[in-house]
């Protein structure tokens, strides 16, 4: 296969660290014109110049904290490039037993993750359905199949997301359409750096101690690396995966124990 890109328009959502950024790389590696979202404006213009413009792409960003949904509608509402491709992806909630999380836990990880999405895919959808071929991608988390121990607000909005991915999937399919998620497992990012350095106070073991019990649960005995999510993604973003609608896609190296 010959995969390509070329004339699609891709928003890509936390691309500038871990799997956002290995993800706008490899869009626009492909060929794709990319637009960066993100908060911090020195990271973006950062990731910004390392896109691929060797096929004549173009590429732009959008600085906004997705606390602040009102606002992010209204910068997206600016956009005025037909979009063929969307990456949904968002920074994890914090950690912590779910009978400990606090409402406004609840309702923050609510707004960034599902009503963020919503208002993104408000905007791209009616292009989208013209151009007869689209592609949403949510990068949400294994806890989907198996909820993680000491992830509360987090397995309960990923699996909110991935039921209103499963939705979509069923209403725009019949458009060319595709709506799926990619589950990472244990990926050398700095959410899985956060979680071990939490794992390892509570628990009172040494980082590297965490770190090994943790990679003996991988099949594989590694953490993956972000730019194999990314690949995920990137197949799942072509033509080549039109038949691919309304699934859980586990990148893990094997670590999710149900089908």
């Amino acid at each position: 296969m010959k995969l390509n890109l070329l004339n699609k328009n891709a928003i890509v959502c936390g691309s500038t660290q871990g799997i956002g950024e290995a993800s706008a790389l490899n869009l626009a590696k492909l060929g794709a014109n990319i637009t960066l979202i993100a908060r911090n404006e020195n990271k973006l213009l950062d990731v910004l110049s390392h896109l691929d413009t060797s096929k004549g792409q173009t590429h732009s960003f959008i600085a906004i904290d997705f606390r602040d949904s009102i606002t992010l509608k209204k910068e997206v509402d600016l956009l005025k490039d037909r979009y063929h491709i969307l990456i949904n992806n968002t920074g994890g909630p914090a950690g912590g037993a779910v009978t400990e999380a606090s409402l406004e836990s609840f309702e923050n990880a609510f707004q960034m993750h599902l009503i963020n999405n919503q208002i993104l895919v408000q905007k791209v959808v009616k292009g989208m359905k013209q151009e007869k071929f689209g592609r949403i991608i949510n990068i949400i988390s294994t806890s989907v199949k198996a909820p993680i121990p000491g992830l509360g607000v987090s397995n309960t909005i990923r699996a909110a997301v991935a039921n209103w991915a499963k939705t979509l999937s069923i209403e725009l399919g019949p458009y060319g359409i595709t709506v799926n998620n990619v589950l990472p497992g244990f990926t050398n990012t700095n959410r899985l750096k956060s979680l071990i350095e939490k794992k390892s106070q509570v628990q009172g073991k040494s980082i590297e101690n965490i770190t090994q019990i943790m990679q003996s649960e991988v099949p594989a005995g590694r953490f993956g690396e972000a730019t194999e999510v990314a690949n995920a993604v990137a197949f799942l973003s072509t033509k080549e995966a039109a038949y691919i609608n309304g699934i859980n896609l586990p990148v893990d190296g094997g670590r999710t124990k149900s089908l």
